[in-house]
């Protein structure tokens, strides 16, 4: 059974989860997702909580293309904020944090008790979180990029897109694990470093992930993907979340990363439903 070490309490991933998204910052792409003040982040967590949602993910910095710069000192305090709230609101909750700061992911562990780390560039952009992820021994989220938020879309060119990217994740599992790494999360980076196109055959070969033997994070929430092929906004963009989930669960996804959590319950509860023998 695939199960996550979070703080000494086992979470199984018998059945997938749903990672609840809690932005702290004022840029994120979908507005719907941005809470800053105290009562807003409160709110924002107990819904996740009450609609079914697993895991909060907090991140204070927005990773959407083109993101304006946030200093470290600036990510650290917005994240201080929400971590304190949820705390003292919601103290048994499992909560992640994401950023690719090795300083700033060690912080949220070892003062507020965060449990997991989301990174979005899988270690490329901090040389020390590797050696941070293996000290601190809290389950990753490794995720597929190339460059960085504000560059990354200049990096589409691979020669075999998803063997790349399968070779990208088993050097980088073989150097986590050699440092003595475990409970290793893949995220193959939907919408990071990939056009349209490449998205959906991304997508079309999710199975292929499943050689690691690691639980799969999908993460493709109202994202360009998604508005960019059917037209309108990220606000217009549920309906087409709900059927790359359920096809991502389909072809198996562990953990799905959303903003509306309930619908993605509702598919997770649905799928499992249809495997029922």
């Amino acid at each position: 059974m695939k199960a996550l070490n979070c703080k000494g309490r086992l979470l199984p991933l018998d059945q997938p989860v749903v990672m609840g998204i809690l932005n702290i910052t004022p840029d994120s792409f979908y507005a719907g997702s941005q809470k800053q003040t105290e009562a807003e982040i409160a709110a924002r967590a107990e819904a996740i909580l009450q609609e079914g949602g697993t895991i909060i993910d907090i991140g204070g910095y927005s990773s959407r293309p083109d993101a304006a710069e946030v200093s470290e000192e600036e990510e650290m305090a917005r994240l201080e904020t929400a971590l304190r709230v949820l705390n003292l609101e919601f103290p048994d909750a499992v909560l992640s944090v994401d950023t690719f700061r090795s300083a700033i992911a060690r912080r949220c562990v070892e003062e507020f008790g965060v449990a997991i780390v989301n990174d979005i560039s899988g270690g490329e952009l901090d040389k020390d979180m590797f050696h941070t992820i293996a000290d601190l021994r809290v389950p990753y989220v490794m995720m597929h990029m190339r460059g960085t938020p504000q560059t990354m879309q200049q990096h589409t060119q691979y020669e075999h897109l998803t063997a790349d990217i399968l070779q990208w994740f088993a050097a980088k599992l073989e150097t986590l694990y050699q440092m003595g790494a475990n409970d290793v999360i893949i995220d193959p980076g939907f919408g990071f470093s990939k056009t349209l196109e490449q998205n959906y055959e991304l997508m079309r070969h999710l199975s292929d992930f499943r050689i690691f033997g690691l639980p799969l994070l999908v993460g493709i929430s109202r994202k360009s993907m998604i508005y960019k092929l059917l037209g309108g906004t990220p606000a217009e963009s549920l309906n087409g979340t709900s059927v790359l989930n359920t096809y991502a669960l389909l072809n198996g996804a562990d953990i799905l990363r959303v903003h509306d959590v309930r619908e993605a319950v509702e598919a997770i509860r649905l799928v499992e439903q249809l495997k029922e023998k």
